[in-house]
């Protein structure tokens, strides 16, 4: 993913808008992507999610689209239930790209959320039945969240487990927790409590959102700091 992620962002340089297929998160080393001619983008459906799109464009460009959506797929009531290992299974019967689809979630009622791009979004649009039965597909949108807002907090220090817990709201020990159970990731990678956030950081926590950290405003009189996040829920 290295030498690829160096590929995309040399085309991204020379004027090119490119874009990667779903992947883990994780496998992004994120300090390539410092550069000051190339912005980027992830995408996975969800605040939290595992399975990402980069895209990546040159600095002249404002925006662009992710390039994923997400969908929310609806049994028909009557038949036997689903939880999400069966809907995966049907799913699978499909055989979508597995490239072009993320993160699924279960939610209450039934009814599940899909991430997907390309072709495999389009399939799955225009599903009217699925392992025998008939479902309802609806796009729910780009993210599937409460949106994002940007929020400035003061914090004492720059560790993870204070500037998280203020960033969502949460208590301290609370997103302790999180973190304790591998459900808090820096950079994709898990979090320690006294790992530091740093400006242009993403911290991700299960359940709560993400975090985009993008700057310190300023230094109080009393040792704290002000720093603005972006916060995805």
């Amino acid at each position: 993913m290295k030498q690829k992620l160096s590929t995309l962002v040399a085309q991204a340089r020379g004027g090119r808008v490119v874009r990667t297929p779903f992947v883990d998160g994780d496998e992004i080393d994120r300090r390539l992507l410092q550069d000051d001619e190339v912005h980027h983008k992830f995408a996975g459906g969800f605040p939290d999610a595992r399975r990402v799109v980069l895209t990546l464009y040159p600095a002249h460009i404002p925006e662009v689209d992710s390039g994923v959506g997400v969908w929310r797929v609806t049994p028909a009531p009557g038949g036997p239930g689903w939880d999400l290992q069966d809907f995966a299974v049907q799913l699978r019967r499909l055989e979508l790209n597995e490239e072009q689809l993320g993160d699924i979630r279960e939610e209450r009622g039934g009814a599940f959320l899909i991430a997907a791009a390309g072709k495999a979004a389009q399939a799955i649009e225009a599903l009217t039945e699925l392992g025998g039965r008939e479902v309802e597909v609806e796009e729910v949108g780009e993210t599937a969240g409460k949106g994002s807002k940007v929020r400035e907090v003061v914090v004492p220090s720059m560790r993870v487990d204070v500037v998280g817990a203020k960033g969502f709201g949460v208590s301290r020990a609370y997103f302790q927790q999180g973190i304790d159970g591998g459900k808090v990731r820096l950079n994709g990678q898990p979090a320690r409590s006294s790992s530091e956030i740093r400006e242009g950081d993403s911290l991700s926590a299960e359940g709560l959102g993400r975090i985009d950290f993008k700057r310190v405003v300023n230094e109080t009189r009393r040792g704290n700091f002000k720093v603005e996040l972006d916060v995805h829920r």
